[in-house]
Formats: structure tokens, C-alpha cells, sequence
């Protein structure tokens, strides 16, 4: 039990340190101009247009770093900081998020899978924490409560490693995109890339986390049922 309370930390010191780099790197190029002075909606609509997209509106949202698409209203959503900046980090946001839009119409695989798992975890999230604390509880009396418990949490495992290859492969068509038309140059793509990578480590300490967490819940109902 102590190996999973060290796995726990670890996972918590890496979150920390990815978290505090990812929104270092992004403060620092978003003061990074693009070349062209395109702001994100631009580059988000033209990646749209060079993919032969023309259902999917680029909206403005609220917030920091909320930038996402929504397939089921099909809308590319920026974050305020993104969606008028000319820099190259939201060149890069905007980028990755139209990569998501480009997913959607290319039919991508692991896409239609997380698409398909969203309801299903929206339901069982609700519930899954007072399942498992009334499992550990009832541990004794009604052990099969704790393993539900776990197999509705399992789904949130799940999610969380099918959005690293969506999530990489959103960001592997943005850098290729942005290379090819010319949104980023030379000078400044190495920065995109930079950028974008470590947005991916936080998806990837978020599935160890959540993989982490699994595993302590397991142990707890196997303990349970030595007894």
C-alpha cells in the first residue's frame, strides 16, 4: 500500500511541474507575434477551409485555457486570449482544436470512441464516488458494491487513455497544417511545437493519475476480501 501512496506523489509533483511549465510556455509565446498577424478564429477558419470544412463555426468562449470543439454542435470554441491573438501560441491552440473539427469529419477512429464514452461517463460520474465510499463501508457486508464501484470508475480510466491519441493526433495535423500553409515559419514553429507538447503531458499525467487511482481502489477490495 505504501508503493501506491509514492506513485500518488510522484504523479502529483509531475502534474505540478507539467501543469506550471505548460502555463509558462504559453504566457511566453502568446507574447510571440505570427508573421502574418492572423489572430486564432483566422486560423482556425482557414485550417476549416483547407480541409473542405464548411459546417463548423469558430466561436468565442470565456476563460483561460478552455479552448475545445464540440462535435455535437460542431463549433471550434477559443478561449478569449486565443480567439484575437495574432501570437504563435494561439495559432497553436486554434490549430490543435480545428485538428479536433478535421478528426470529426475524417470519421477518426479513437474520436468516435471517446464521442461514444462522453454520455456514459457524464452519467456515471454523478455517482461513481458515493458508489465506491458506500463499497468501502459495506467492504464487509456487500463487497460486490465496491467492484461496481470500480468498473464505473474504470470507464473514467478508460476515457482518460483513449483522449492520448486523439488529443496527439489533433496536435500532429495542427504542426503539419500550420507548417504547410505557412502559418508558422522557421523562426517560430519550433515554439508551436513546444507549445502543444506540453499540453500533451497533462492529458498523459491525468490517465496515470486517474490509472493510479484505479489500481488503490483495486487493492482496497482485494484486501477487503482476504478478510
Amino acid at each position: 500500500m505504501a508503493t501506491i501512496w509514492i506513485i500518488f506523489i510522484v504523479i502529483a509533483l509531475a502534474g505540478w511541474i507539467v501543469q506550471g511549465t505548460m502555463q509558462s510556455r504559453f504566457k511566453k509565446y502568446s507574447k510571440i507575434p505570427l508573421r502574418n498577424g492572423m489572430t486564432g478564429k483566422e486560423v482556425a477558419e482557414k485550417m476549416l477551409l483547407d480541409n473542405g470544412i464548411y459546417d463548423v463555426k469558430v466561436i468565442s468562449v470565456a476563460g483561460q485555457l478552455t479552448d475545445h470543439y464540440n462535435p455535437l454542435k460542431k463549433t471550434i470554441n477559443l478561449s478569449e486570449p486565443v480567439y484575437d491573438s495574432y501570437s504563435v501560441a494561439a495559432a497553436a491552440v486554434a490549430a490543435h482544436e480545428t485538428g479536433h473539427a478535421v478528426q470529426h469529419a475524417r470519421g477518426y477512429a479513437p474520436l468516435k470512441l471517446r464521442s461514444a464514452l462522453v454520455p456514459v461517463i457524464s452519467s456515471t460520474s454523478k455517482w461513481v464516488m458515493w458508489v465506491i465510499l458506500a463499497g468501502i463501508v459495506l467492504i464487509q457486508t456487500f463487497p460486490l458494491l465496491l467492484w461496481v464501484g470500480i468498473a464505473m470508475f474504470a470507464l473514467t480510466t478508460l476515457f482518460s487513455f483513449v483522449t492520448l491519441p486523439v488529443e496527439k493526433d489533433a496536435t500532429n495535423r495542427a504542426l503539419r497544417w500550420l507548417s504547410s500553409a505557412g502559418i508558422t515559419d522557421a523562426s517560430n514553429h519550433n515554439q508551436a511545437v513546444d507549445a502543444l507538447r506540453w499540453a500533451g503531458y497533462t492529458y498523459v499525467v491525468a490517465a496515470l493519475s486517474s490509472l493510479a487511482t484505479l489500481l488503490y481502489y483495486v487493492m482496497i477490495a482485494m484486501s477487503g476480501n482476504r478478510r
